[in-house]
């Protein structure tokens, strides 16, 4: 492995006796239509070329040449707009630079709200670094065994990437050491404030070094997380980047108007058994309704599981590593699944429940249509619902096209302007040819998914 090589010249800046050294300031006006006009390391940049990345995107234009410059960073981007490499890039070419200080502990830490999402940033890690020395990266997350994690804890690590409630349980043990911390992450700081993190994130931070440099990157960078940001970043640089236009423009987007969670069932069951499906997501409000469902799926013929928050971490993994074989067709889920999970066979997302939040509806349907290719995604609606529904209209700009299959039609019809569709065939975006989701396990499948589950 090659080692990355620091610039020839930099910047310092002293801080309550510590110097954290950054590389030369960076004009981040100035045109960046490739990686290596980013100043990014030869080494580095030939790791995006071989996962075939070869322009950065418009958030990772604005956000690396001022991360690497030393800069706090506030950011907005959606979901898909490659801020993950936005911040995991700057980190390791910072990683190349000696320590300021000797010892155990990260000199990178990156927070996320979900188990999911750690495991996506520790993969990009990996990935960035395929042709760099080798980098000493460990997960704290909840739902592992303890002893693996304190033993990792008393390395000395380039990147830790961490939960923040099982974070805390090893703080209050007294196991944690940030005194050679230098950059702390924020990833999805929004939703870590919506699951009721905000205290668990202070506590962390106030552990860290003063002189730290901190990345702060959520979908929305009002209320609460510009409070949060003002207590933990200083002076920082803030980007705010838009949804491109073409955003899920492979995607069907329809709804069905329903009447009652039986009407769900019967509608959910019509629409499996219909051909041209690879693989589906569904969507429900609370742990126990995606267990609840997906039992129901299972013993009606499907090859269903469910994910969610109370499944400890083995159990998880089982499941999305059954996803991803294909041996899992029909995946119950809750919002815990709508960040992270890229398959790219998954041919349509339905929202059983509408989400809470509008922005999950953009997350929870970009699970579909990966790659260029197209996917259909199906909400259900009540007429309880119908303030959500607006609410994720406004969201994403337009109306989503009604849809009703004749003999499933609610009895009561919300009315509206959208346009609608009444017909028998699969919605668009289903995948020709590909197998149908319903069918029986082979061997013991049935035992794998019924132990893919939280009891």
């Amino acid at each position: 492995m090659s080692i990355l090589q620091s610039s020839s010249s930099s910047h310092a800046e002293t801080q309550q006796g510590s110097v954290i050294n950054h590389p030369p300031l960076h004009d981040p006006l100035k045109s960046q239509d490739s990686f290596a006009a980013l100043q990014l390391n030869p080494a580095l940049v030939q790791a995006l070329e071989a996962a075939g990345y070869t322009q950065p995107t418009p958030v990772q234009k604005q956000a690396i040449p001022l991360a690497l410059s030393g800069f706090d960073l506030m950011v907005s981007a959606p979901t898909g707009t490659g801020k993950t490499a936005a911040f995991v890039l700057p980190a390791l070419q910072r990683l190349a630079l000696a320590p300021a200080k000797n010892g155990r502990g990260p000199r990178v830490l990156v927070l996320t709200p979900t188990r999911e999402l750690a495991m996506q940033v520790t993969s990009a890690v990996d990935k960035y670094c395929k042709f760099t020395r080798h980098m000493r990266t460990g997960t704290i997350l909840g739902g592992m065994p303890y002893p693996k994690q304190r033993r990792l804890l008393e390395q000395s690590l380039d990147v830790l990437v961490a939960t923040p409630g099982r974070l805390i349980d090893f703080i209050d043990q007294g196991r944690v050491d940030f005194s050679r911390l230098e950059l702390l992450i924020l990833d999805e700081a929004d939703r870590m404030l919506d699951m009721g993190f905000i205290e668990p994130v202070k506590r962390i931070a106030a552990k860290t070094p003063a002189n730290r440099q901190t990345m702060l990157f959520s979908a929305t960078l009002d209320g609460n997380i510009s409070k949060l940001a003002r207590e933990l970043l200083r002076d920082p640089r803030r980007i705010e980047v838009a949804a491109p236009e073409e955003k899920n423009e492979h995607i069907s987007q329809l709804l069905h108007f329903v009447d009652d969670g039986g009407h769900k069932h019967r509608l959910l069951e019509h629409v499996l058994s219909e051909d041209g499906q690879a693989q589906v997501i569904v969507f429900t409000a609370t742990k126990h309704g995606a267990d609840r469902l997906a039992d129901k799926l299972f013993h009606g013929g499907y090859e269903a599981a469910a994910l969610h928050g109370n499944m400890n971490q083995s159990q998880r993994n089982r499941t999305l590593a059954r996803l991803r074989s294909g041996s899992v067709r029909v995946l119950v889920a809750t919002d815990v699944a709508a960040r992270g999970i890229d398959v790219a066979s998954i041919s349509h997302v339905i929202n059983f429940d509408l989400p809470k939040v509008a922005e999950d509806y953009v997350h929870r349907i970009g699970r579909t249509g990966r790659a260029g290719a197209s996917g259909t995604a199906i909400s259900f609606v009540t007429s309880e619902d119908v303030r959500q529904l607006k609410q994720i209209e406004r969201y994403i700009g337009r109306a989503i096209e009604r849809w009703s299959v004749p003999g499933f039609e609610a009895k009561v019809q919300v009315r509206t302007d959208a346009p609608k569709r009444t017909d028998r065939r699969p919605p668009p975006g289903a995948r020709r040819g590909a197998p149908p989701a319903r069918g029986n396990f082979r061997g013991d499948s049935r035992r794998n998914a019924s132990a893919g589950r939280s009891r």
